[in-house]
């Protein structure tokens, strides 16, 4: 839409979907959990726009974030605060609002509440009472991140969340080993005061030749997605210094088919790195035995999760 002719246009097509929303089944004595969008307003969906009006209350993790987003579609429905120091309590007065026939809508900051965010213990809580819970979908950072980066197709659909990384450096760096192990691309989230060091850990961990995508502030007007190997995320961080700004999604991509044990190594080099591995984390053994042997570190750190895995 780019002016008001074409407003006045979509007018009987936006009254005649907003009252399609207006007409589904909205049963009382109901949570009704509603992704709210993650930086865009337009996001917000004509069924959760309805379930919003419609809801007695909203609990949200911010009060002051969801008002922001009910000023701006016209809603005024009031709002009780149920955020992770107050999930417990929370949860008791949303299913005490239940038990009397209310409807109450469950919201985080952006999102999908109760992934990544507050939210799921007051699901958990509410279906533990006997009462009916429903997701009404909507805005995503790991779909839309998953969607922008290539990284996913329907011959390999497979993806893992990882969530938040760690923000101390050692419990990062198991962190990543663990997560980046799995043959799939996996999402993650960080903060931009650890995103620098998050990747820098992350090259490490996956070698500098794996592909990662980085969005940052999607949905907003400075939203930048940039797919590039590891080993030059940093260098990309450089050149601009806006990058480091904003709320970011890491997706890194799946890697290379992991060797067989006992493929694609000689017997001294598979004795080698058997040597390595009774004393060594994995990522160290494949640090060492790429400067022992001259074989790239991705190829041996691959091989060695294999043998692990074949071990357990």
């Amino acid at each position: 839409m780019t002016d008001s002719a074409d407003w006045e246009k979509a007018g009987p097509t936006w009254k005649r979907h907003a009252a399609l929303a207006a007409g589904q089944s909205w049963p009382a004595g109901c949570l009704y959990v509603v992704a709210t969008p993650i930086g865009n307003l337009e996001d917000l969906s004509l069924r959760a726009w309805e379930a919003l009006r419609r809801c007695d209350a909203i609990a949200a993790e911010d009060t002051r974030t969801t008002r922001t987003l009910l000023d701006a579609w016209g809603l005024a429905t009031p709002l009780l605060a149920a955020h992770r120091h107050n999930e417990r309590d929370a949860a008791q007065a949303v299913i005490g609002r239940l038990a009397r026939g209310e409807r109450i809508a469950l919201v985080s900051d952006a999102g999908a509440p109760a992934v990544s965010d507050p939210g799921a213990r007051v699901v958990r809580e509410v279906r533990a009472a006997g009462y009916r819970v429903v997701p009404l979908p909507g805005p995503s950072a790991v779909i839309a991140a998953l969607m922008a980066s290539g990284a996913t197709s329907d011959e390999a659909p497979g993806f893992a969340f990882a969530g938040f990384m760690p923000p101390k450096a050692q419990a990062r760096r198991r962190w990543l080993d663990r997560w980046l192990a799995w043959p799939v691309p996996v999402v993650m989230f960080e903060a931009p005061h650890r995103l620098r060091a998050a990747l820098q850990e992350l090259a490490a961990a996956a070698g500098p030749a794996r592909r990662v995508t980085i969005a940052r502030e999607l949905s907003k007007r400075f939203e930048e997605i940039h797919t590039l190997p590891a080993g030059e995320a940093l260098a990309w961080l450089d050149e601009d210094a806006h990058r480091e700004q904003g709320e970011f999604v890491l997706v890194v991509h799946a890697g290379e088919r992991e060797a067989e044990p006992d493929e694609a190594l000689t017997p001294e080099q598979r004795r080698l790195m058997e040597s390595l591995l009774e004393d060594l984390s994995v990522r160290d053994a494949a640090r060492i035995g790429a400067r022992a042997t001259g074989l790239a570190r991705d190829r041996l750190y691959a091989w060695a999760l294999a043998r692990e895995r074949a071990d357990r």
